[in-house]
């Protein structure tokens, strides 16, 4: 029997790439879906196909970068079904320009507040459903978060914020019986960069890498799921990525320049 069977999951940015097929993968293993992402009708398509899997789906259109609006989230699951046992924090957006090219600044906040404060509210208020059930919360990062990557800076600096907030957290939370993971990616094929943020504060409106060379979306999320259930403290995906995070520590430049290669290549 799988793990996730009569889980209630909650998943953010579930309408797009990771978070949507989280949402279909956990649908098939039989949880209980509360959805949530801004593009309601985008939203509506993936609690389709999730319903038709079997799934039990709610839907919670909406900006989770609002306090408000994560407590809503929240207390529309424990309303539809009584408790809360994983929260996945997925909701995010990237940028790509050179820092000293930004011509709207504001892009440096979107960024965090959708990256960094969207996840601690959502945090915030299920921690006490997940007291009550022991449950997880699991939060996608990325590996910008670890190590700075050129073309990303707003991106990096929000998600290391998560590493912090997060790893604080798990310190606070020891003994309660909640897990946190923090789940860092690398480049996924996930076809939402066209969403990425340009100097001028809007979408690109496509692609500035090579998607096709990319991990695939269901393996990035059969990898997260699997550090889930395990409640593992952090994934670093891919081999070359771990050994990324050991050089750094010991040739720090050799990994600034490997980072901006892999700019450079898309991939």
């Amino acid at each position: 029997m799988s793990a996730w069977r009569g889980q209630v999951v909650v998943v953010s940015g579930a309408s797009l790439g990771i978070g949507a097929e989280v949402a279909r993968t956990l649908a098939a293993e039989g949880a209980r879906l509360v959805l949530a992402a801004r593009d309601a009708a985008r939203l509506d398509e993936i609690a389709a196909a999730c319903r038709t899997a079997g799934a039990e789906v709610e839907v919670v259109a909406g900006d989770v970068t609002g306090e408000a609006h994560c407590r809503v989230l929240v207390d529309r699951a424990i309303q539809r079904f009584g408790r809360l046992d994983t929260l996945i924090c997925n909701a995010g957006q990237a940028m790509w320009a050179r820092a000293d090219e930004v011509t709207d600044w504001g892009v440096f906040e979107r960024l965090m507040r959708v990256n960094y404060l969207s996840a601690v509210y959502c945090t915030l208020a299920a921690l006490p459903h997940l007291r009550a059930s022991q449950g997880r919360v699991v939060v996608v990062s990325s590996l910008a978060g670890k190590t700075g990557v050129p073309m990303r800076t707003g991106y990096a600096a929000a998600k290391a914020a998560l590493g912090g907030f997060f790893d604080s957290l798990r310190i606070e939370l020891m003994g309660s019986g909640v897990s946190v993971t923090i789940v860092c990616p690398g480049f996924v094929g996930t076809g939402s960069r066209a969403r990425n943020l340009g100097a001028d504060g809007l979408p690109l409106g496509r692609s500035p890498v090579n998607e096709a060379a990319m991990m695939t979306v269901a393996e990035c999320t059969r990898q997260l799921l699997d550090a889930a259930e395990h409640r593992d403290r952090e994934l670093v995906m891919t081999s070359k990525a771990r050994l990324g995070m050991w050089l750094k520590l010991l040739m720090p430049a050799l990994v600034d320049r490997m980072a901006s290669q892999a700019m450079a290549r898309g991939r």
